[in-house]
C-alpha cells in the first residue's frame, strides 16, 4: 500500500539521517534517528500509557533541523493502531489517508507549536474520552520521517503550564542537526503564533483532504 511504498524508499534513500523530534504529546518511545523512517518511528504497538491531550485547544511541538520541509498529522481511532492502513479512513486497507492536519510546508528550521484542535475536525470516533493516536508525518531533506503519540482525548483537560510555556515557535540556520536555534519569530504563548503559518489554514477531514495528502507526500519525495 501507498504509505509501506513511501517509507520502503525513503528508508533507501536516507539511511540514518532523520532529524526531527515530536517533543509534545510524548511519543510512543524515546528517539531514534535511523528508526524515523519506519512506521511511527519504528514503535510499531500502543503505549499504556497514553496523554491525555485537550479535545478543542490540543497542540504538538517538533524540532526540525532542515530547511524547506512539509508535514502532516495523521489519525487513527482503532484500539492498537500498528500499521499504515490503522491511519486510513475506518481503518481500512485501500481507503484514503484520514488527516486530521492537511499538509503544509514551512522554509524556516527550529522549534515549532502547531494547534491540533482535533475536535473540529468531524472524523468520526474523535470524541471526548476517545482513545486515538496521531501521526506525525514530515518529509524534508531526510525523506519521509514518523512519529506517533497515543492520546486520550477530553474536552475538560487543562494542558500542564509547563507546556503550555514551551509552545512557542522559533527559528534557526539550517544545521542538519536541530541545533538551539538562533532567531525567534514571533514565539508567544500559545498555540499558532508566529511562524509555519500555513497551519492555521482551516482543518480539512474524510476523503478530499487524504487525496490531497497523499498527492503532496509523492511530490515531496
Amino acid at each position: 500500500m501507498l504509505f509501506n511504498a513511501l517509507a520502503a524508499v525513503t528508508l533507501l534513500a536516507t539511511g540514518a539521517q532523520a532529524h526531527y523530534r515530536l517533543n509534545y504529546p510524548l511519543p510512543r518511545g524515546p528517539f531514534v534517528s535511523n528508526l524515523q523512517p519506519n512506521f511511527c518511528g519504528g514503535y510499531d504497538d500502543v503505549t499504556t500509557n497514553r496523554t491525555t491531550f485537550s479535545l478543542n485547544d490540543g497542540f504538538f511541538r517538533i524540532r526540525q533541523g532542515h530547511a524547506d520541509w512539509s508535514a502532516s498529522v495523521l489519525i487513527s481511532t482503532v484500539p492498537n493502531p500498528n500499521t499504515f492502513d490503522s491511519f486510513n479512513t475506518g481503518g481500512a486497507a485501500g481507503a484514503a489517508p484520514q488527516l486530521a492536519r492537511e499538509w503544509a510546508t514551512e522554509a524556516l528550521t527550529g522549534n515549532f507549536c502547531i494547534p491540533l484542535p482535533l475536535g473540529d475536525t468531524g472524523i468520526p470516533g474523535v470524541v471526548d474520552g476517545a482513545n486515538v493516536t496521531i501521526q506525525i508525518v514530515l518529509t524534508g531533506g531526510d525523506g519521509q520521517l514518523y512519529q506517533c503519540a497515543d492520546l486520550t482525548l477530553s474536552a475538560t483537560h487543562v494542558t500542564p503550564a509547563d507546556e503550555v510555556a514551551a509552545c512557542q515557535n522559533q527559528t534557526a540556520e539550517d544545521t542538519h542537526h536541530a541545533a538551539a536555534p538562533s532567531e525567534t519569530a514571533g514565539a508567544g504563548n500559545g498555540a499558532g503564533s508566529g511562524a509555519l503559518s500555513q497551519f492555521s489554514l482551516p482543518i480539512v477531514s474524510g476523503l478530499v483532504a487524504g487525496l490531497a495528502g497523499v498527492g503532496l507526500a509523492i511530490a515531496g519525495l
